[in-house]
C-alpha cells in the first residue's frame, strides 16, 4: 500500500509552487519554509544578488548540513554498537542476542 499523496501550495522567494508529497502537509510546508529562509539568508549577506545563485548556495549549505548529520548519526550508531558489545556479556544468557539493531 502506498502512502496517500498530499497536494499543497508553498511559497519560496515570493513564488508559489504546487507540491505533491507523500509526507504530511505540515512537514512539506516546514521543508519549503526552511529552504526559503536559507535562500533569503544567503541573499541578505549581500554577496549574492541573483536568486538562482542564492538557491545553489543555499542548497550547498543544506547539503553540508545533511552530510554533517549523517556523519553524526554514523558515529552515534557506532558508539551504540560498541556499548552493546560491552554490555551484552553482562546480561543474563537468555538476553544475550547478538546481531545489529535496525537502522
Amino acid at each position: 500500500m502506498t502512502a496517500k499523496k498530499h497536494t499543497l501550495r508553498v511559497t519560496i522567494l515570493n513564488e508559489e509552487y504546487a507540491i505533491r508529497s507523500d509526507t504530511p502537509p505540515e512537514h512539506a510546508r516546514a521543508v519549503a519554509q526552511y529552504l526559503d529562509q536559507a535562500i533569503r539568508k544567503v541573499m541578505s549577506s549581500g554577496a549574492v544578488v541573483e536568486s538562482n545563485r542564492a538557491v545553489v548556495l543555499a542548497a550547498l549549505q543544506m547539503t553540508a548540513e545533511l552530510f554533517e548529520a549523517k556523519a553524526a548519526l554514523k558515529s552515534t550508531n557506532e558508539s551504540v554498537a560498541t556499548l552493546s558489545e560491552f554490555v551484552r556479556p553482562l546480561l543474563p544468557p537468555s538476553k544475550r542476542q547478538s546481531g545489529q539493531a535496525a537502522t
